[in-house]
């Protein structure tokens, strides 16, 4: 991990804050994949600074996953769809 791109809102690289056992992590994950995106992953469940990031993040809620762009946007919970759109895929 590069510790300049974690707890921030306009890391260098994609960041997804996620846990193992949300499908929804597991779709945005596969997403990533298949479309040759580098991303950062960042377990909440076993870093809680990245859990308070989260709820920060999410008006106190830990939300997963909660991905942060390099340009300071944030999607959280996002769809496949959204995340086309917003990569311009």
């Amino acid at each position: 991990m590069t510790a300049k791109d974690l707890y921030t809102f306009q890391p260098s690289k994609i960041v997804m804050y996620s846990v193992d056992w949300c499908a929804d992590c597991r779709r945005a994950k596969s997403f990533f994949q298949l479309n040759n995106i580098p991303v950062l992953e960042v377990n909440v469940d076993k870093d809680e600074q990245a859990a308070s990031f989260v709820r920060k993040v999410n008006s106190g809620n830990r939300v997963v996953p909660t991905i942060i762009f390099p340009d300071g946007d944030i999607l959280t919970e996002p769809s496949e769809a959204q995340l086309a759109e917003k990569l311009e895929l």
